[in-house]
């Protein structure tokens, strides 16, 4: 992994980068450096205070310089020498804003027969090893170094022998050289760790989005499954007194009674879930739960009875296997299939027989299939109240327990709704 300005990067996409230059001309100071450093372009207000403050502590090196050559017995090219060179240098300086390593070269190649541009030259050894690579810092500090050496043994500067000036010059091309690449360092690794901490905070948010997202359609699927099977019910209790003008007195008043208890069930189990909603994960429910919201269904029976109830034909076959021995994740998934299963029957085939089998086999898995046959008549009034929500809910929530939901026309022109859910031996889930 390489660390970029922009955080850490593959090595596809370091090679990438790289393929997309012709060539790495790190002398000629490419815009890719600019980008290795965090900049698309330009240098900051401050950078460019610091660069000018570069040029001026280089004009004070290079004056000093010639004032020295002022002295009698300086012989008079060194005058012109470092007039010359240490101006150029001072201006070559300047545009190390642009291109730091053939400024810096200039620079330092000014500074073997002018002594007055050593100052720039070393200002300018730090600017390349502070924005460029550290093969490139390393050949200008050597460069620097090697001029040095030169303009050491063309003008000796006395009060020392060579050697110890040969030494100075290692030394300080050295700390320049190895201040900058670690500044250099250090200013990447903090743009790269505020970067990851940025990419860090928007991974936050969007995990917390998605979370809000997944809990708004559990809910909306939890509500859709309690409300949907009890309200499907009163419409056909309600339909059923509606369209029976003969009824008696007492058949008027059980249907009522019938539309009044499954009124009233549908709110206890929509208070159910609503309370469910409410508890926080640690505390204790106040009171016992409908089957449908809180605990896992003991059996079909009563979902199958209620249909009946409503004037469906249902036939449930169960084929010996007991309910209450399925694992609560499957035996809750078994259920809501079922539920699913009859209330859209109820809507869309009204009268027709609906068929529930339940089969399986422990440690391999368990099939739930709701069948029922093309319905008899027009299109029924309640088909045109579902939008497919419920199934795709139910799609989920099979998924979510680990099987497959099979959906669709069956052979004789019905709808066949199966899952194929897990069913680890034991009773456990895994």
């Amino acid at each position: 992994m390489v660390f970029g300005a922009s955080g850490p990067q593959t090595g596809e996409e370091s090679q990438a980068a790289h393929a997309g230059r012709t060539r790495w001309t790190w002398w000629a100071g490419t815009p890719g450096d600019d980008q290795d450093d965090g900049r698309a372009g330009g240098r900051s207000r401050r950078e460019r205070a610091a660069v000018a403050g570069g040029v001026v502590l280089a004009l004070a090196g290079g004056v000093s310089v010639v004032w020295g050559d002022l002295v009698p017995g300086t012989p008079g090219w060194y005058l012109w020498a470092d007039v010359i060179g240490g101006a150029a240098a001072c201006a070559a300086l300047w545009w190390c804003r642009r291109r730091p390593v053939a400024a810096g070269l200039v620079a330092v190649a000014l500074a073997i027969p002018a002594a007055a541009a050593s100052v720039a030259a070393g200002i300018a050894t730090l600017l390349v090893a502070l924005h460029r690579r550290p093969p490139a810092a390393v050949a200008v500090g050597a460069a620097w170094v090697a001029a040095s050496l030169t303009r050491f043994a063309l003008r000796p500067p006395g009060l020392a022998p060579y050697p110890v000036w040969a030494l100075v010059a290692v030394l300080f091309g050295g700390a320049v050289t190895g201040w900058g690449i670690l500044a250099r360092t250090r200013r990447q690794l903090l743009a790269s760790l505020a970067e990851r901490a940025r990419r860090a905070e928007a991974d936050q948010r969007q995990r917390a989005q998605e979370a809000r997202r997944a809990e708004r359609l559990d809910i909306a699927r939890e509500m859709h499954d309690v409300l949907a099977h009890r309200l499907s019910l009163l419409a056909v209790h309600a339909g059923a007194l509606r369209f029976n003008a003969a009824a008696t007195p007492a058949e008027v008043a059980e249907a009522a009674e019938v539309i009044r208890a499954s009124a009233h069930q549908a709110l206890q189990e929509l208070r159910g879930v609503i309370g469910v909603l409410r508890r926080h994960p640690g505390d204790q429910p106040a009171c016992a739960l409908p089957p449908s919201a809180e605990q896992p269904p003991a059996g079909l029976e009563p979902l199958v009875a209620e249909s009946r109830r409503a004037g469906m034909s249902v036939d449930l076959r169960e084929h010996g296997i007991r309910f209450a021995d399925l694992p609560e994740p499957t035996r809750r998934t078994a259920y809501r299939v079922v539920q699913e299963g009859l209330t859209n029957a109820r809507k869309h085939a009204p009268g027709r027989p609906v068929t529930v089998e339940v089969r399986g086999t422990a440690g391999q898995e368990l099939t739930v299939e709701v069948h029922n046959p093309p319905p008899a008549g027009p299109r029924a009034e309640l088909a045109a109240t579902g939008a497919g929500a419920g199934l795709a809910g139910l799609e989920e929530r099979v998924t979510l327990a680990g099987g497959r939901l099979d959906r669709g026309p069956a052979g004789d022109g019905g709808f066949r709704l199966a899952a194929r859910l897990p069913w680890p031996r034991g009773g456990v889930a895994e």
